[in-house]
């Protein structure tokens, strides 16, 4: 599965991809934002990752600016199973925040769950320090559900108190609350 947005490709990635993903995402500052990433993170997970078999119903993708040249390696985007639909997760490279491609990224990976995966519920969440997540979140059209769940963040070794969110793709949506498998904190 590809998507091609006004800057960015996105498509799975490739083993030969190991390098650049390893030189993209192995910043502290990355990994100090990310539930699922292991700490610290070499060459062979990079590998490893993209070794996995893909899944059509759950897909993840690297996103590559568009260039003039060879595309550059910007970040990742995917979805991962959940109860009533799936989660949504992402991550770019220091060099490239604050210049809108999450969002855009993120608006093609919302597209395509509604349109081609049929998908009736995305949930997400961001740990509490990373607010530009959140407002990433919110620009996809994602409302807080008032949750708090703990997540763990390998790299800093605890769980990170984080905000959840949920975007339903269908009208009668009738999934219950999907916590992603996290301890609650609080409900407001």
């Amino acid at each position: 599965m590809f998507a091609r947005t006004e800057r960015l490709l996105l498509r799975p990635g490739w083993v030969d991809d190991a390098p650049a993903l390893h030189a993209a995402i192995s910043h502290e500052a990355v990994a100090s934002k990310l539930a699922r990433l292991p700490w610290p993170y070499s060459l062979a997970d990079a590998q490893d990752y993209l070794s996995r078999p893909l899944n059509l119903t759950a897909p993840r993708f690297l996103m590559f600016a568009r260039t003039a040249g060879k595309p550059r390696l910007v970040g990742g985007i995917g979805l991962e199973a959940s109860n009533c639909g799936a989660e949504l997760g992402y991550w770019l490279a220091p060099d490239y925040w604050g210049l809108g491609f999450a969002t855009e990224a993120g608006r093609a990976v919302v597209e395509l769950a509604r349109e081609s995966l049929r998908l009736p519920r995305l949930v997400a969440s961001h740990f509490i320090d990373n607010p530009a997540s959140g407002h990433v979140l919110r620009k996809l059209g994602f409302q807080r559900t008032g949750k708090v769940v703990e997540r763990h963040c390998p790299s800093r070794g605890r769980p990170i108190p984080s905000p959840h969110y949920v975007l339903d793709l269908e009208q009668d949506s009738d999934c219950p609350d999907d916590n992603m498998g996290a301890r609650t904190l609080m409900a407001a």
